[in-house]
């Protein structure tokens, strides 16, 4: 069943295919268009329907290209809002997953690969772990993740993905000089929150990464991050040899005009793995065109080495850069000069 559509000035076709609940690789392939996807006003498209609704009264729809920050109308007449379903996701996923600020976010540590930098032999929870975040949007859910990948699966994930319906927005390093190489995968996908399961365990299934649980070495007592902390000023997340820090951005992100949590991907996230008398330290700052340089230039003051800079996402509003670090030191002047370049952010220091 297919119904058409009238381009209107304004319009993205990804936009269109969040409007109609169909995803964008289908709206794409059914009307000819390829990659980057340009559109004109007044086009006529073929849209997929899947199901019976009354569209909502339509609204100029918000064009991430031009800057605005209007919101489009997502969504259809006459239908109760729904919620995931966390049990029947957890179920396909077979694991439980965290609910934080209404997203349901579950964690694929790479536990099957030995991975080093020099003599650092990395944690998974330090920078080797696979992640997906589910976030409900009227009645669709939005899926973001990262795929934490071998250079060897990177052609099938991809294969999967656009079997499965879902986008890839980004393909890149994190790291420098790590053996074995490590690339990182960038997805997201708009649907059912059971079908985006399902098609997540497609994708899986043609790497080697380990879904079910995984005994983390025994956390490190106390003292070893206390001080770390206090210069964070903030509590960690501790497992085994690592410890986590996220700093949620001050400002609202959005994509396609709705808001996005910043347990979706867009904290700061910053990690310390203990090496005897010194740290090793990754992660990666999330920031805005003019943030960069003054970052940048604050990380090279404390011999923190800048790894990569580019983007996750493709749509979203402000722009944002992904500034990915690496250093080994004392762990205290290592925090202390990653506060530094958080305070040269728009971010919520606790």
């Amino acid at each position: 069943m297919s119904t058409l559509y009238t381009v209107q000035f304004g319009d993205t076709l990804p936009y269109i295919a969040q409007l109609f609940g169909t995803t964008l690789p289908k709206l794409a392939q059914m009307n000819n268009i390829f990659s980057p996807y340009l559109i004109y006003a007044g086009q006529k498209l073929i849209i997929p329907v899947e199901r019976k609704f009354q569209q909502i009264n339509r609204v100029a729809p918000h064009n991430p290209l031009v800057g605005t920050n209007h919101t489009p109308a997502i969504g259809y007449a006459n239908q109760d809002p729904k919620t995931i379903d966390q049990e029947a996701v957890e179920k396909i996923l077979e694991k439980k997953g965290s609910m934080q600020d209404g997203v349901l976010k579950f964690t694929f540590p790479r536990y099957d690969l030995k991975v080093n930098i020099g003599p650092i032999s990395i944690e998974p929870e330090l920078a080797l772990t696979s992640w997906m975040a589910f976030h409900q949007i009227g009645n669709h859910s939005m899926v973001m993740g990262d795929l934490v990948l071998l250079e060897s699966e990177i052609d099938p994930v991809i294969s999967q993905l656009i079997a499965n319906g879902f986008e890839i927005t980004a393909l890149h390093n994190h790291l420098l000089y790590e053996l074995p190489r490590i690339m990182y995968l960038h997805i997201s996908g708009i649907g059912d929150a059971v079908k985006l399961a399902q098609g997540l365990i497609n994708v899986f299934s043609v790497t080697q990464t380990p879904l079910t649980g995984h005994t983390a070495n025994q956390t490190l007592p106390q003292e070893y991050w206390s001080t770390v902390e206090e210069i964070m000023g903030k509590k960690g997340n501790r497992v085994g040899k690592v410890i986590q820090f996220s700093f949620p951005r001050a400002d609202n992100i959005k994509e396609f005009g709705v808001i996005i949590p910043p347990s979706m991907g867009i904290s700061h996230a910053i990690n310390f793995q203990f090496e005897g008398q010194k740290a090793a330290t990754t992660g990666d700052f999330v920031l805005t065109a003019n943030e960069v340089n003054p970052v940048v230039q604050t990380l090279k003051q404390y011999g923190i080495t800048v790894t990569a800079i580019h983007n996750h996402m493709l749509y979203e509003s402000p722009r944002l850069f992904f500034l990915h670090f690496w250093a080994v030191d004392n762990p205290e002047r290592l925090a202390y000069g990653l506060k530094q370049a958080l305070k040269k952010t728009n971010t919520v220091i606790e």
